[in-house]
């Protein structure tokens, strides 16, 4: 997994937290046929459920970009007409629009609990009401659309804990899966994982005043991303600073208590 508990802010926050990506670090992975990931978008792929774009909209100009993107960092991978977007890459995809501060296109086969298709044409702000403790980020919209589409490139993580393996997590097509009912900490702990999603933006260019907005989900067992007692302390102080909201948003409120007690046991 590509990210570090290191990277997770104490206390916790809902914010932008964007970072400038220097050249030549790369914003593309290269899909592994026969992975999890690449089982859980074939199955999206076949089912014609990936895609979805305003009436009208013209993902030309989006879909050359993330070639010559992939180009610019010689991928390693394959993509081609014989070989979809969606299984090329590790990350899925949408255009943000910055005339309109709205996204009429996404490619997205694993969305972490929720529905591609309602957030069709809808603005930042908008997408982002749901989220709870939400203030800075709506505050940074119109900051975040004009950077985002203003010709650089960004990055930032989210992260989250749950008790599902899987990367498609479409509410539609999976319920949530259910928290164990264990009272051992160290047994909740090892059937809980880390999802962590590293977000990038790069521009279409051609005059779009468009990003390509990319979302690689990266899935671990918890056990294993917490890699020694600095990362347990910053993960325990981070989950204990949560408010109820984010607990609830994230659906985590059931696992605060049995994973804080789990990770005082990895602190000492």
């Amino acid at each position: 997994m590509d990210f570090s508990l290191d990277q997770i802010a104490v206390p916790f926050r809902m914010q932008p937290g964007l970072r400038r990506l220097e050249a030549g670090e790369p914003q593309l992975t290269s899909l592994r046929p026969g992975s999890a990931l690449h089982a859980d978008k074939l199955s999206v792929l076949q089912a014609g459920l990936s895609r979805h774009a305003v009436p009208g909209f013209d993902p030309g100009p989006a879909m050359e970009s993330i070639a010559a993107r992939a180009q610019l960092e010689r991928f390693a991978g394959t993509f081609s007409s014989e070989v979809s977007l969606e299984l090329a890459f590790e990350e899925d995809f949408a255009v943000l629009d910055g005339a309109t501060a709205t996204v009429p296109w996404l490619c997205v086969c694993v969305p972490s609990h929720w529905a591609p298709e309602d957030k069709l044409g809808q603005s930042l702000a908008a997408i982002h009401g749901p989220v709870a403790d939400n203030a800075l980020l709506q505050a940074a919209t119109t900051q975040l659309v004009q950077l985002a589409t203003g010709g650089g490139r960004w990055e930032r993580f989210v992260w989250t804990l749950t008790p599902s393996p899987l990367y498609d997590q479409h509410p539609l097509r999976h319920p949530r899966t259910q928290w164990p009912d264990a009272a051992d900490a160290q047994e909740f702990a090892a059937r809980t994982f880390l999802r962590a999603e590293r977000q990038t933006f790069f521009p279409v260019g051609r005059g779009t005043q468009q990003a390509v907005f990319t979302i690689r989900v990266m899935l671990h067992p918890l056990a294993q991303a917490v890699a020694g007692p600095a990362q347990a302390q910053r993960l325990h102080d981070s989950l204990a600073s949560m408010s109820d909201a984010v607990l609830a948003y994230k659906n985590i409120t059931p696992a605060r208590d049995p994973l804080l007690r789990w990770l005082k046991t990895r602190i000492s």
